[in-house]
This record gives C-alpha cells, sequence and structure tokens, in this order.
C-alpha cells in the first residue's frame, strides 16, 4: 500500500440547501465575480437557487454560460479574455464537469502571461491563482478535489490534464437539492460512475488505507440510496445520499487514483462527445470481470458493502454477482450496455485507447496495462 499524504486546501462544505448561502460565503474574496454557468441550467429552476442569494446580498456578477459539450481549450481561452477585461475578483463555476473545469481553467490561468496552448504542452501552471467556489450540480466529479483539471485542446479534440497549483479552489460547495432535476437515465448513468469512481481507487496500486475507507463508504452509502436501507435506521434522502457517496468516492481518488472506466471515459468525451458517465457504465462490469483475475479479495468486499451479493458467498461468487449487479441497474433503466450502442465505431475506439495511453494516469491502473490491453477491454464491451 502506498504512503499516505493527504493535502486538500479547499473548504467543502456539503448539505441542503448550502447554496442559499454562497453569497454569504464568497464575501472575503471580493465583490466582483463571473459566473460560469451550465447553460442547461437555464430551463430548470436550479439556476435561481444560484442567482437569488447573489442578488440579495447585492453582489456584483456577471454571467459566461457559452458553454460547449466539453472543457474545451477555445472556450476557456474566450473565458478567460472576459474575465480580465472586467477585472473580476473572483470565480463561481457551477454545473456538471464541463462548467468545474472551464471555472477551474480560468482561475489556474488568470495570472498567466502565456497562452493556454503553452500550458497544454508545458501541462504545470505555477502563477498565484484567483479565488474560485465550485458549485457541482451533479452527484460526482472526478477532479475536483485533485491538481489536475482535464482540458480538451480544441486543436485535435484531445484530453490534456493540466497540473495546477495546490491552492487552486477555495470552496466547493455541494448542495444535494441541485441534483435533483437530473432525468433518471443520468441519474443512473452517474449512479454507476460513482461506483466505478470508489472502485478504480479501491484496486489502485495507489490505494491507501484513506482512500479504502472513504470507498468502502462511498459503497454503503450508494447502497442505502439505491434499495433503501433494511430497516427504518437509515431515512437520509437519496439525493443526499447519492452527494456523500458521490464525495467520498471523488475524495477516495484524491488520495488513490482513477482507472480504466474513468480514463477512457475521458477520452471518448473529449473526441466523440459521448458522455463520460454513460461510457464508465457500459465498461464497468468488464473492469469487474477483469480484476477478478488478480483483487478478487477486494471485488468481494466491495460487492458486500453495495448489497450486491449475499454475505456468505464465496470471493468467486461475490465478484460475478458484482458485475451482474451493474448490468441489472443498466437493463432496469434501459441504458446501454454495449458500446456500439454509444454511437462510435471499433476504429474510432482504437484511437481513444491511445490517447489513453500517452496519459499519466495510466501509470496507477489496478495493474500494468499497455494500450493494447485497453483496447482489449474496449472490445470486450463492444
Amino acid at each position: 500500500m502506498s504512503d499516505f499524504i493527504f493535502k486538500i486546501p479547499q473548504n467543502i462544505i456539503l448539505g441542503s440547501y448550502t447554496a442559499t448561502r454562497i453569497g454569504e460565503y464568497i464575501k472575503p474574496w471580493g465583490s466582483k465575480f463571473m459566473l460560469i454557468l451550465d447553460p442547461t441550467l437555464r430551463q430548470v429552476s436550479t439556476i435561481d437557487k444560484i442567482v437569488q442569494p447573489l442578488a440579495e446580498r447585492k453582489v456584483d456578477f456577471f454571467t459566461f454560460d457559452d458553454l460547449p459539450e466539453r472543457p474545451e481549450s477555445k472556450v476557456i481561452e474566450n473565458a478567460l479574455k472576459l474575465a480580465r477585461q472586467a477585472h473580476i475578483s473572483g470565480l463561481i463555476a457551477v454545473g456538471g464537469s464541463k462548467a468545474i473545469s472551464i471555472g477551474r481553467a480560468v482561475a489556474a490561468l488568470f495570472n498567466s502571461k502565456k497562452d493556454i496552448y503553452t500550458h497544454i504542452e508545458e501541462k504545470n501552471i505555477s502563477e498565484e491563482p484567483l479565488p474560485l467556489i465550485c458549485v457541482p450540480t451533479t452527484n460526482r466529479d472526478t477532479f475536483v478535489f485533485t491538481d489536475m483539471i482535464p482540458v480538451v485542446d480544441s486543436r485535435s479534440s484531445t484530453i490534456n490534464l493540466l497540473k495546477v497549483q495546490k491552492t487552486a479552489g477555495k470552496i466547493i460547495l455541494i448542495d444535494p437539492n441541485l441534483t435533483q432535476t437530473l432525468s433518471d437515465h443520468q441519474m443512473t448513468s452517474m449512479n454507476m460512475e460513482i461506483i466505478a469512481i470508489a472502485l478504480e481507487s479501491y484496486l489502485s496500486q495507489k490505494a491507501t488505507f484513506f482512500s479504502d475507507m472513504m470507498a468502502e463508504k462511498s459503497f454503503e452509502l450508494i447502497k442505502y440510496a439505491i434499495n433503501g436501507s433494511a430497516s427504518l435506521e437509515v431515512t437520509t434522502p437519496q439525493e443526499i445520499l447519492l452527494s456523500q457517496s458521490g464525495c467520498m468516492a471523488s475524495l477516495a481518488s484524491t488520495t488513490s487514483s482513477l482507472g480504466v472506466c474513468s480514463l477512457l471515459a475521458l477520452c471518448m468525451n473529449a473526441r466523440y462527445k459521448i458522455s463520460r458517465s454513460l461510457t464508465a457504465s457500459v465498461l464497468l462490469p468488464h473492469i469487474i470481470d477483469d480484476a477478478t483475475k488478480f483483487r478478487q479479495d477486494k471485488l468481494a468486499k466491495a460487492a458486500r458493502l453495495l448489497g450486491a451479493t449475499e454475505a456468505a458467498d464465496n470471493a468467486t461468487k461475490a465478484a460475478e454477482d458484482f458485475a451482474e449487479f451493474i448490468r441489472n441497474q443498466l437493463a432496469i433503466a434501459n441504458l446501454p450496455t454495449r458500446l456500439k450502442d454509444l454511437g462510435v465505431t471499433i476504429e474510432q475506439m482504437s484511437l481513444a485507447a491511445e490517447d489513453a495511453g500517452s496519459l499519466e494516469l495510466i501509470n496507477s491502473l489496478p495493474r500494468s496495462m499497455t494500450t493494447d490491453d485497453l483496447f482489449s477491454i474496449i472490445k470486450l464491451a463492444y
């Protein structure tokens, strides 16, 4: 097991209606802000839960919501230009992973004199960042607690991981009420992605006792969210359980590492704009099948914590039940179970495997893997 080193500079605030106090939380960092907003939030009442508290506290802000389906470099450039012209004192990023990633990139690059493509090539940012408040509206984010930001190079549609300052980001505000506008399909695929993130952290070569503890708690919480409690001892609403589970899984990955599901989902999203959650959901049973060859003990424990198998079942049966549990969840929600159902060819997916092989995350997978190994898993899932 790896040495345990854990430091997180952000203040994590998780709870119902915490978004109503955002105007109070941002006071220490100035009075003029740029609000980076997922445009889909305008179609639901979620936007009012952010804008109203800011207006009531007379916070001076303007909105940037020209966001594509991915955190693209050209969009980050446009947002940076506006932020610098407005002489803002801080940023607020509200939405899913793309809004959060764009917000983090703008905050990290604000005081840099280099263009974004130089930073993409160097993969490092050292200048002092702008104060940033992240408000996720989904129940998971694989990078929000890390010192990496996924950015899609608009010139090549390839994913890059920018290394940012340890002090980047001031508050991560998680309000479970903001996730209630998600569709059933979105919720199920994100639930499967939470399980994937927790499992990747649990099986990684970089796992620590802390990441194991966070992952195990994530499994337990999502079990109650999906199946409910066998008794009345757990009465916490589902949306809170899912936000807590996603937070625990993300913290686990921060002190351990992401794995094959997250790695390939990132690259598929960058090249073909396919939902990361959907890709991870389809791949997850195959990752479980692969892991039975070398980490059956941990798979069995995760399966029992999830309620995917009986406590008395042996490790082999428990691992098999785990994969079947995921497939059943996808079938119940009528979600794709094969990669070919996502609208890309096997030839296109080979490019995603090559992209994944060039990212540093490949060095932290549960077992040593090459691009050929990644493509073999893709073929099994296709």
